[in-house]
């Protein structure tokens, strides 16, 4: 199986190529730097090129508060360079699937949001990712779009690693902690989205690793584990103003993947011990 990966610079993109590797498939991955999305004739030419029989769609424009001011560069990125990827796995016949993310929706209340409970996004990021939702939705019939949240992974910036540099020169830190959602570990994301592909389970599906936490928890987590003493000050999101408004609630339903049959991610608990033994390998 040929798989053409788009964002393989970023932290899924790059964790899901080597997970393709790992069980023998034809991985390609690209960055900017060898593919424009947002140039439609470059798209399809790469596309009908390789001839890929998979292609995970990983690329996006993901700086939440810069889109708000930037919003011609998002939806370029997000919307209209998902059009283009789509359109060309369409022309080639190619299975597509689409990462998306919970900013889609509104993040109200305190239940667990479900596949089917419909998008309203509070931020531009969100609703561009949501746009692009619509148009692999509109374009292909079979296809695979899947949510994930509060990413973590060797390759790129993430919460976790700022935490870790923070405390290198801080005794206590403040952090957010009226914000619900699940840490999603891409080595444990990537080994879902290989075993996804190799299927026709088509659908709107939900991940991350298991069970919820605030970001303060989350931050606590990172120090006992990693023995650092520091003291985490929660706060809240009033606040901590941001650009763009962040959900508070993004707790998201696994349902769709027990009832297809797929493994479930490990509790996010687990999936933090894992990858800071990764970033500690990485500095030896």
């Amino acid at each position: 199986m040929k798989v053409l990966v788009t964002g393989y610079t970023g932290q899924l993109g790059f964790d899901v190529v080597q997970e393709g590797k790992k069980r023998g498939l034809n991985m390609i991955g690209i960055g900017r730097e060898d593919v424009d999305i947002t140039n439609e004739a470059q798209v399809y030419q790469y596309v009908q090129e390789t001839n890929p029989d998979v292609i995970i769609h990983c690329a996006a424009y993901t700086a939440v508060d810069k889109a708000e001011d930037d919003k011609e560069t998002c939806w370029n990125v997000n919307v209209l360079g998902t059009k283009f990827i789509t359109t060309a796995a369409k022309k080639v016949n190619t299975k597509l699937m689409y990462i998306s993310t919970d900013y889609v929706f509104d993040g109200k209340g305190e239940e667990s949001f479900k596949e089917v409970d419909k998008p309203d996004p509070v931020g531009y990021y969100g609703l561009t990712k949501y746009e692009g939702e619509k148009v692999v939705r509109d374009l292909l019939e079979e296809h695979f779009i899947v949510r994930i949240s509060w990413v973590f992974g060797i390759n790129g910036h993430n919460f976790i690693k700022t935490m870790l540099r923070l405390s290198e020169t801080r005794n206590e830190i403040n952090v957010v902690g009226d914000q619900y959602g699940s840490p999603t570990y891409t080595f444990d994301l990537a080994r879902l989205l290989i075993d996804m592909i190799q299927t026709e389970r088509y659908g709107v599906y939900l991940a991350s690793n298991e069970g919820f936490c605030t970001w303060a928890e989350l931050a606590s987590e990172i120090f006992q584990q990693a023995n650092k003493d520091i003291k985490v000050n929660v706060t809240s999101t009033e606040e901590y103003p941001t650009r763009a408004v962040r959900p508070k609630n993004s707790r998201m339903s696994k349902q769709k993947l027990i009832d297809n049959g797929f493994k479930r991610l490990p509790k996010w608990q687990e999936a933090l011990k894992h990858y800071l033994n990764e970033l500690a390998q990485e500095v030896k």
